[in-house]
């Protein structure tokens, strides 16, 4: 059965908890919903994965796949999963390829530019969904998600889907140095530039080298994206927004 009330399909929180999946977002319940979360693993691990062509044992990919939850926003450590797996780094690359190409993973690429500073080189990993994530981490409701370890990188990952689902002509990548400055996201096409930092919390802090990272970065235009009620300027050129008035914004910068 469905939920009849119909406010909360507006309420960005409620679909990041139980993402995008029809099924998992109108289920009557946290609990219905988070029961087809788990019921769709399964069937895709033992049903479709198979029917692909793949012969990998289930068991095998649950494993992977609760992995990558865990590493989810974190850099890609191909190796790593491969000595907890028992298995080589082709092998985990082959795994990898399999979760991209059914559109279960993002792999974020580092931005490369003529910057004179030592960027990073190792991509980002994702699960697309968030729902899919959270039941894979058996985290069942928002409350539950608030409290969590992953709650900001699940955030920062349910927003990058929202932004990148609009803007599939434009190139994503993601910013960081050695020396540990970052920016989320950014995107380019020709010669625009926009990027986003993500935080979940109602009053989102930025980090003491965040000025200087734009300057070099020089964007067209920031966005703090947090779950706050009504847009407001942090700085020029830096606004701090929800998701669905960045959304509105960045469509009209298309």
């Amino acid at each position: 059965m469905f939920d009849d009330n119909p406010e909360k399909y507006e309420d960005p929180v409620f679909l990041w908890t139980r993402g995008g999946f029809p099924e998992a977002v109108l289920a009557e319940s946290d609990s219905h919903s988070f029961d087809w979360r788990i019921d769709f693993i399964r069937t895709f691990l033992e049903r479709d994965i198979p029917q692909f062509g793949f012969t990998i044992p289930a068991i095998t990919m649950r494993r992977f796949w609760t992995m990558l939850a865990h590493y989810h926003g974190q850099m890609l450590n191909a190796s790593k999963f491969g000595q907890a797996l028992g298995v080589s780094h082709p092998t985990i690359s082959k795994y990898l390829d399999i979760m991209e190409q059914t559109f279960m993973v993002r792999i974020l690429p580092p931005l490369m530019a003529n910057i004179k500073k030592r960027l990073v080189k190792t991509p980002k990993v994702y699960l697309r969904d968030t729902g899919i994530l959270h039941a894979l981490l058996e985290i069942e409701d928002t409350e539950a998600l608030l409290g969590h370890p992953i709650a900001g990188a699940s955030w920062e990952g349910w927003c990058i889907e929202q932004i990148l689902a609009g803007m599939p002509d434009w190139r994503a990548s993601f910013y960081r140095t050695s020396s540990g400055e970052e920016i989320d996201l950014i995107i380019e096409r020709g010669r625009k530039r926009l990027a986003f930092e993500f935080k979940a919390s109602m009053s989102p802090k930025l980090s003491r080298g965040f000025a200087g990272t734009l300057t070099v970065l020089q964007p067209d235009h920031t966005w703090i994206v947090a779950p706050v009620i009504e847009p407001y300027l942090k700085r020029p050129g830096v606004t701090v927004a929800n998701i669905k008035a960045v959304l509105q914004d960045v469509g009209e910068r298309r």
